[in-house]
């Protein structure tokens, strides 16, 4: 099967940035979602999703920009806003999972008001023609709650369903549901895409198996963790390439110069650099003593010797 591999947005690290990094050193993904347009108490775009979304910025890429909305003007605002940079298709997130968006009904707060998803697409697909795509978890307070939610997406073109095998209510605490999945994909005709807990190529190898019918995979935090591993999965291999020290070098320092760019002040940067160490470190043999070292960092000197070090570990290999 011809498998295609996606990356999750991730808010605070998938933006156009980390999808130009990723792609100059790597490969493997076919399709980057933006992390979601949020809006505030005015009907516009704010300067950062329209920095991410500008087409001089993702000339490489394909990509699909994300709404998060309970309001179908803020909606078809946003349909008509990616539209107008020449973008197709709208991806709505009804899959985040922290109190702070669900419990304003947004996210995963959604799913269990399948009458108000109903207006929502009813009116979208009465006033614009975008291409409407989702992302989901099974539910917030359950993991059937989406059983409800699917005759609804039936009534429409919806183009595919991502779901993260979680119920928002976890955040992201223990376990993926591979039954309650299998349950998804027993009640929906539609195209589904499978999310959630892809961290090694054997990891994929089992979902695979498990899920014949499924080719649309998403890699959220596993993909920042190792950016090795779509292109590994492609080729079926768990061996890592010879250069890999010398390559994710450059990428780290990539992301490094992207952060000095968009943040003030050395500490800014190094906790910016911390969040994706706090990823990276899984990587290495021991990856307590990784984080640390990055913690303990509160310059840029210190800060590149301890990145030097972590790279010359013994032995400089990923587990």
């Amino acid at each position: 099967m011809n498998h295609k591999l996606i990356s999750s947005p991730l808010q605070g690290f998938t933006d156009f940035h980390f999808r130009n990094a990723f792609q100059k050193f790597f490969t493997g993904i076919d399709i980057f979602y933006a992390p979601y347009i949020r809006f505030g108490g005015k009907m516009e775009i704010k300067p950062v999703y329209q920095r991410d979304l500008k087409p001089k910025n993702n000339t490489t890429l394909t990509v699909i920009p994300q709404v998060m909305t309970c309001d179908a003007d803020q909606f078809i605002f946003a349909a008509k806003y990616v539209q107008s940079l020449g973008y197709k298709e709208l991806n709505w997130n009804l899959g985040c999972p922290y109190p702070m968006v669900t419990n304003k009904g947004l996210g995963s707060g959604l799913i269990a008001k399948p009458e108000k998803i109903d207006q929502i697409l009813d009116k979208v697909h009465a006033q614009t023609d975008i291409i409407v795509s989702m992302k989901m978890r099974m539910g917030y307070a359950h993991n059937r709650e989406i059983l409800d939610v699917f005759p609804v997406l039936a009534k429409y073109p919806i183009k595919n369903i991502g779901i993260h095998a979680r119920i928002g209510a976890q955040l992201y605490k223990g376990g993926v549901d591979l039954n309650g999945f299998q349950r998804c994909i027993d009640h929906c005709d539609q195209k589904l895409y499978y999310n959630g807990d892809i961290t090694s190529v054997d990891v994929f190898n089992e979902l695979a198996d498990r899920f014949p019918s499924i080719d649309h995979w998403m890699l959220g935090r596993g993909l920042i963790a190792d950016p090795f591993l779509p292109s590994m999965i492609k080729r079926e291999t768990t061996t890592y390439p010879e250069d890999k020290i010398e390559v994710f070098s450059k990428y780290i320092d990539t992301l490094f110069t992207a952060a000095e760019l968009k943040l003030t002040g050395e500490k800014a940067v190094i906790r910016k650099m911390l969040s994706y160490w706090e990823y990276f470190a899984t990587l290495f043999p021991n990856p307590t003593k990784v984080i640390k070292k990055i913690k303990k960092a509160k310059t840029y000197e210190v800060y590149d010797a301890a990145v030097r070090e972590i790279l010359a570990l013994e032995p400089a290999t990923f587990n």
